[in-house]
């Protein structure tokens, strides 16, 4: 008697499917690419103190070398997903891999500050926004129920290199100067390129090769298709507008700290050790938080909004306490501790929401979209900060400043649409216009507020099981609809169609 071959069959989606497979090769290679990309950007304080000596410039002109690359990262963002869309993720990473080893390479034969930005800032900062994008929204692809938990453990690399990093690149600086330093990591930035190489080719999405096809048979528009990759459509959504300016504040303080804080711990007498562990120390409470924070996220405990403004409001505050807290190492290791933990528990979650927002389909768009928008916050945070310590002799301004920052974006996260609800508010629908120019009744689902008709093909109702009188002699046909209720809503069983429509109950 044979075996049945049914149950190894059954398994095999299983195996291939999210939440499992070759998910977890992609989350190692997010893992060593954001190390790459934001250890190595929170890391460049060792640099900072050996530009402003070499260089003999101020403070805020030497942070507008970092300020570059994180604008310039996020700037670009939209032209990484976009790339991705058109091309695959594969070659984009492949590509963006190959752009940040480049100019931290020239970077190393810089003889002005000008050389600098051009290098460090555009060169390699166009590379990190062909990698990290492509490479997160990949993961989420990857993950249905477990999402913040691998982002959590993807982005732990940021937390484990920034805590090998500095006390590295000081190590690095001391025995090759800042030139030998920087070629050494310029070396080691193309390591993303293999990990690029990791991302399975996949064909461009269905909906979008149909709709270019379309395009191309009627006018070829170019911008047309262009919109579509980018989700310019968001742009004209006031929750997807306010979720991209709290996340901007966000931005603006949330790298000052990676910027200043080695030089505000010599400022206060330290050692150049002692400072560089303090970055070190406050990398492992990032990786510990990152983890806690994505599996406490996936338990659905709380709304991922509510835990997300949590962790933004707290991750102010403690930065915000800093310099009060710089009497003493221990006091000031033990304030960097908690807003490492606090800075590492929000960064997962910042991408995990954007679903919520904006619905799963416009994910990739809108997440390029969303870099782009923040882009500001991180082009002036790191200057502003320098300039408040260029006039006042100290850190203390720019650190309480920036904690100032991150608890207004917390403050205007709690004014999305549906916030105060306990129960997640149902998913955002893509708009559907029908044929003709023919208007159906809508109802308004989810944080966008997106149309959705109530009858649409092909589940256009013909028939129905009964009638009632219009007024005018004659019985219009209506469907049948049974309503049960499903957590905060209303579900509307139609008979006839075999469909359900969730009604929220604050429609």
């Amino acid at each position: 008697m044979t075996k049945s071959k049914s149950k190894p069959d059954a398994r095999a989606p299983e195996a291939e499917g999210p939440d499992g497979g070759w998910g977890w090769v992609l989350v190692g290679a997010l893992f060593v690419s954001v190390a790459l990309v934001f250890g190595l950007i929170r890391s460049m304080g060792v640099f900072f103190v050996e530009f402003v000596q070499y260089f003999e410039e101020s403070a805020q002109a030497i942070s507008w070398i970092t300020s570059i690359g994180v604008a310039t990262q996020q700037l670009f963002s939209p032209l990484g997903t976009a790339l991705c869309n058109a091309y695959g993720a594969r070659r984009v990473v492949m590509a963006g891999g190959g752009l940040a080893g480049l100019g931290l390479i020239l970077a190393s034969q810089a003889t002005s500050l000008t050389h600098l930005y051009l290098t460090m800032g555009l060169i390699s900062g166009l590379g990190w926004a062909m990698v990290f994008m492509p490479v997160v929204a990949t993961v989420m692809a990857n993950f249905t129920r477990r999402p913040s938990l691998a982002l959590g453990l993807g982005f732990s690399g940021i937390g484990i290199s920034s805590f090998v990093f500095s006390p590295l690149f000081q190590l690095l600086v001391e025995r090759f100067a800042w030139r030998g330093a920087l070629l050494i990591l310029g070396a080691l930035s193309l390591n993303i390129v293999p990990c690029g190489a990791l991302i399975r080719p996949q064909k461009p999405p269905k909906t979008v090769t149909k709709r270019d096809c379309e395009d191309s048979a009627t006018c070829g528009s170019l911008l047309k298709r262009l919109s579509r990759y980018l989700e310019l459509t968001l742009l004209l959504r006031r929750p997807f507008l306010t979720y991209s300016l709290a996340i901007c504040l966000l931005n603006t303080g949330y790298f000052v700290p990676y910027v200043h804080l080695v030089a505000h711990s010599r400022h206060e007498g330290f050692s150049e050790y002692q400072a560089a562990f303090i970055m070190s120390a406050t990398g492992v409470t990032d990786i510990v938080g990152r983890v806690v924070s994505g599996w406490f996220s996936d338990l659905r405990c709380l709304r991922l909004l509510h835990i997300l403004t949590m962790w933004t409001g707290l991750t102010g505050v403690f930065m915000a306490l800093i310099p009060l807290c710089s009497a003493s190492y221990l006091m000031l290791l033990a304030c960097s501790l908690c807003y490492g933990f606090c800075s590492g528990a929000l960064t997962s979650l910042v991408f995990t929401v954007v679903p919520e927002i904006v619905g799963a389909e416009r994910v990739v768009g809108a997440l390029g979209l969303l870099q782009l928008l923040e882009s500001s916050g991180g082009l002036l945070g790191a200057p502003l900060s320098g300039l408040l310590r260029d006039q006042t002799g100290n850190y203390v301004a720019s650190l309480a400043v920036s904690g100032g920052f991150l608890f207004l974006g917390s403050v205007v996260l709690t004014t999305l649409p549906h916030y105060f609800s306990c129960a997640d508010p149902p998913p955002p629908s893509p708009r559907r216009s029908s044929a003709g120019g023919n208007a159906r009744p809508q109802v308004e689902l989810g944080l966008l507020h997106d149309p959705l008709p109530v009858a649409d093909k092909p589940h256009e109702v013909k028939t129905a099981p009964h009638s009632e009188s219009n007024g005018t002699g004659t019985r219009a046909s209506l469907p049948e609809w049974d309503t049960r209720s499903a957590g905060s809503g209303v579900v509307l069983g139609n008979s006839a169609t075999g469909g359900d429509l969730h009604l929220d109950h604050a429609v």
